[in-house]
């Protein structure tokens, strides 16, 4: 396992070399990948997808090529590239996939040799529900004006003693700060330019999806919670929260879309030999992205390089806490490792 001080190495030497290269529309653009020469491109806040009439696989399925970014975002804001950010994230994915693919499904595609640590994600182009699955455990600090602990918050200031929060009556004087929760609640929101928490009742009254399809997704999920809870047991963590997207693949099943309890999509908390929370100045020792959110002070605020290097050292610490594995990152060029992965992709599906 790296320590601390390899960690802070790994970062400061290489940061800014891994960091360093062209988006995946660029090196289209460039002629690098030709194959992809009239697909779709569209570009997200952490990752971008390319796909198109002549990314069919073999079997007949539509192919969507999911390429990670160093880019990190909170509060709705690009807030800048945190180096390793993309690999991390990847490793922590694949890991947990394994853990809950059998209850979640997937919409991706295994390729022999491509690496955990690729940032290039082949996955089906499913009929994605508009919705993000939120499932919640503890009330856990958090700046998100969407977050059940600032509806808390509001509440508690208003003198409320029962509050209304993703169809749950929550009695307000039962929740404490980053306090565990009466049991675990899911509580979906919209996937819009600003997404905002609801309820199943409004998601199947909006059309997003039917009664069914959330009655499936709230069970697999709640299912997949526990077993990463289970898991994390024996890791000294417990799992805070998680949230998940999902859609319709081409034999007509739901499965999950996009990435599963990485540190992007989920908090995860330490805890000490007794099983207790572990603090750091009054509040849990934390992974997820909630650490890079509590740096932000202003609205448009752009991460220096000194705030992006102590995030990615924290990423990579969670990542070892998390997997138990050292990590082991590919120093190659960015450009080098995307053309390459892409290229084996399409070699094996196309």
């Amino acid at each position: 396992m790296l320590d601390d001080q390899q960690i802070r190495d790994l970062v400061a030497d290489h940061g800014a070399t891994v960091n360093a290269g062209r988006s995946i529309k660029q090196l289209i653009a460039d002629g690098e990948i030709p194959r992809l020469e009239s697909a779709t491109v569209l570009e997200g806040k952490v990752s971008d997808s390319v796909f198109g009439e002549s990314l069919v696989t073999k079997t007949g399925q539509d192919l969507r090529l999911m390429f990670r970014n160093n880019r990190i975002s909170t509060h709705d804001v690009n807030r800048g590239a945190i180096p390793f950010k993309d690999q991390v994230l990847a490793v922590n994915h694949a890991h947990m996939l394994d853990l809950v693919q059998s209850i979640l499904g997937s919409s991706q595609f295994d390729v022999p040799g491509l690496a955990p640590s690729s940032t290039v994600i082949p996955a089906e182009n499913l009929r994605l529900i508009m919705l993000e699955n939120v499932l919640r455990l503890y009330n856990a600090e958090s700046s998100t004006s969407t977050s059940l602990f600032q509806h808390w918050l509001a509440a508690s200031a208003q003198g409320a003693s029962v509050m209304s929060y993703g169809g749950h009556a929550v009695q307000v004087a039962a929740l404490t700060r980053n306090g565990r929760l009466p049991y675990l609640m899911d509580t979906p929101s919209t996937k819009d330019k600003e997404d905002m928490t609801t309820d199943a009742e409004a998601l199947v009254a909006g059309g997003v999806c039917t009664a069914s399809q959330y009655a499936q997704i709230r069970n697999s999920s709640l299912m997949a919670f526990g077993a990463v809870s289970q898991y994390l047991r024996g890791r000294g963590m417990v799992l805070v929260d998680t949230k998940t997207e999902h859609g319709v693949n081409d034999a007509g099943k739901i499965v999950a879309a996009d990435e599963l309890y990485t540190m992007d999509s989920s908090r995860f908390w330490r805890q000490d030999d007794e099983g207790k929370l572990l603090t750091r100045d009054g509040r849990p020792v934390s992974f997820s992205k909630e650490f890079a959110r509590g740096m932000v002070t202003e609205k448009n605020q752009q991460f220096t390089a000194e705030q992006a290097n102590a995030i990615a050292e924290r990423y990579i610490q969670g990542l070892q806490h998390l997997t138990g594995d050292e990590f082991s990152p590919d120093l190659r060029p960015r450009d080098e490792r995307i053309i390459e992965s892409t290229n084996l992709i399409l070699d094996y599906l196309l």
